[in-house]
């Protein structure tokens, strides 16, 4: 479209010179419908060139992107046809409803936060406490499970008789106490552990945050001593694609690749070309 406005005048005296072609002439209308597409879509293009790489990181620039389009990119104005606030209204809908799922939404708060450039800017506040918790404090499930439950789930094999329930002595009462004494030691270790991930976050969002052109993977590298819990979250979340468009240049590579001339290739010398192809 942006092609077209530009050579409109060009295009124009060309169709006008054939008689068959007068009637493709565009017209004052046809030229403000093109002028309100353009001034809706053009500047989403940047955007998604940019979140659609891949020799970068990419997820933790939705929340901002997002935030920008919605803030500035995408609000309404004055000046806008009602073609092109149609069209602001319904990409700002689409986008909002393509990003609503809670699961999708703490992904790209949890990129977002460990992000050093961003942290806690573009997170509500009041989902921060649950986001920092859900992620970064162990949940009660992922104890390790006490070896007497086995021990005792144990049912004695048929034809054999029970053995007689001895009595306790002093050794069994001083061993059941060692029991409880391990039960608080695991307690006390697991407090300690969460004041020290606690203490570890609180140091990593006290920092400044760091330029906007700087790499967040630079940064974690040399940062990764100071804070190594939030470091391994950071590898965690911060490796994802933004967009599916990775993934579909790799099948476009193996397309290219496996050809009617090279139709006989195993899965495994093709799985080895891809890789080639994309880390050579």
């Amino acid at each position: 479209i942006e092609r077209v406005l530009d050579q409109e005048k060009a295009i124009s005296q060309v169709l006008k010179a054939d008689k068959k072609t007068r009637h493709l002439v565009p017209s004052w209308q046809d030229v403000d419908v093109m002028e309100s597409v353009k001034k809706a879509l053009s500047p989403l293009k940047d955007f998604t060139d940019a979140l659609s790489g891949e020799d970068y990181v990419s997820i933790s620039y939705v929340k901002p992107v997002l935030h920008l389009l919605k803030v500035n990119i995408l609000s309404l104005n004055d000046e806008d046809t009602e073609l092109t606030k149609t069209m602001k209204t319904s990409i700002l809908a689409y986008l909002t409803d393509k990003y609503q799922d809670p699961t999708t939404d703490d992904l790209l708060d949890m990129a977002s936060l460990v992000d050093p450039r961003f942290k806690t800017q573009y997170i509500d506040k009041d989902k921060i406490e649950g986001i920092t918790n859900q992620s970064f404090y162990p949940t009660s499930d992922q104890q390790p499970t006490s070896s007497t439950s086995t021990s005792t789930s144990q049912s004695p094999d048929e034809g054999q008789t029970p053995p007689k329930k001895a009595k306790r002595s002093l050794a069994s009462f001083l061993k059941a106490s060692g029991v409880v004494s391990a039960s608080a030691a695991t307690t006390s270790a697991s407090s300690s552990l969460k004041e020290a991930i606690e203490g570890e976050l609180k140091g990593y969002l006290s920092t400044p945050n760091a330029e906007s052109e700087v790499d967040p993977l630079g940064w974690w590298k040399v940062h990764e001593a100071n804070f190594p819990r939030v470091s391994q979250l950071a590898r965690k979340y911060l490796c994802i694609p933004a967009t599916s468009a990775p993934s579909e240049r790799a099948f476009s590579t193996g397309g290219i690749i496996v050809t009617c001339q090279r139709a006989t290739l195993k899965p495994d010398k093709v799985i080895q070309l891809v890789f080639l192809s994309k880390n050579l």
